[in-house]
């Protein structure tokens, strides 16, 4: 834990901070209706924010936000109200909740109680450039954050007990000590610091959402090739499940249907999609990520895949 006499500190000025970000519930059309809306509430220039908000009673409207946001409990428990579940959640002392852009939510804290969130505040572009490659091999996690830029909204939301283990705690102590007393190079300080926080939380997700062990071996090497589908290889595979690659590859095919190469190709074109649907990323960025050396092996797996390049995909979709 962080010394007291640099984190009451910090807290103190982040809670004293909080009122004059900019949160203004703006007007956003959802159909033939609008709904309430957060947009960024610092300056364009900080890519990462820290707020501590501290609530004795206040309801929220029912809203939504154009970024990414993770929320901890520091003290205390409120309930949250989810438009997809149409009911009310209770979020506990030392649980997370993290909504996708665009998901709605309004918190409202229980009986006037004292309660302190953390909130780890994250521009849309900048997660899907510097954070989300390292995310991306859980799949679940993967689509978690990219389906709300896929659809018009999303309602999805991420909440689960942190473990008593402390680092997440202690890596968000150390952020709102950066934070509160920002210096030139305080936002490259933050994104190795943030890069831990999310890898932490992608450990826990797994853990809370762990899908009982496949028993076949072809289904135990669909599965890896499915979190490591940027660098796997066949001769990888042999080492990993101690079987001849010759063997795998006829294994795949007699089971699954599909070569491994085949395998691979769907894999990350299905991630492409993904990817070119729901970020602005550039394709070379998008190549990279899927495991191509260059953007012109890219576009020509893409275009035998799809039948068209990516543009032309991206235009027939948009069409639709």
């Amino acid at each position: 834990m962080m010394e007291k006499n640099l984190l009451e500190p910090a807290l103190k000025k982040l809670q004293d901070e909080f009122p004059i970000l900019n949160w203004i519930y703006y007007d956003f059309p959802a159909g033939n209706e609008n709904e309430k809306m957060y947009k960024w509430p610092g300056i364009p220039e900080e890519e990462i924010m820290l707020t501590v908000h501290k609530s004795s009673g206040k309801q929220e409207l029912f809203h939504r936000h154009d970024f990414f946001y993770f929320n901890y409990t520091y003290k205390g428990e409120y309930n949250c109200l989810s438009c997809k579940y149409n009911n009310k959640i209770i979020i506990r002392e030392k649980e997370l909740y993290a909504g996708q852009p665009f998901a709605g939510h309004a918190l409202c804290v229980l009986d006037n109680q004292e309660v302190i969130v953390i909130g780890v505040l994250i521009q849309k572009e900048v997660f899907f450039r510097s954070f989300l490659p390292m995310l991306s091999a859980n799949s679940k996690l993967f689509h978690f954050f990219l389906d709300p830029a896929t659809k018009e909204f999303s309602d999805e939301f991420i909440h689960f007990k942190i473990e008593d283990d402390g680092n997440i705690r202690a890596l968000l102590e150390m952020m709102v000590i950066e934070y509160a007393y920002k210096k030139e190079d305080t936002q490259n300080i933050l994104k190795p610091l943030v890069l831990s926080f999310l890898m932490l939380i992608a450990r826990q997700y797994s853990l809370v959402n762990q899908a009982p062990s496949p028993e076949k071996i072809s289904e135990k090497i669909l599965e890896y090739i499915g979190e490591h589908f940027d660098t796997v290889t066949l001769k990888e595979l042999s080492k990993r499940f101690y079987y001849h690659p010759n063997y795998i590859s006829s294994l795949l095919t007699r089971e699954l249907g599909k070569s491994f190469s085949e395998i691979l190709l769907e894999q990350r074109m299905k991630r492409a999609v993904v990817l070119l649907k729901g970020t602005t990323l550039p394709v070379e960025e998008i190549a990279f990520m899927l495991g191509y050396s260059n953007s012109s092996n890219f576009y020509k797996a893409f275009k035998e895949y799809y039948k068209m390049t990516p543009r032309k995909y991206m235009d027939s979709i948009s069409a639709v």
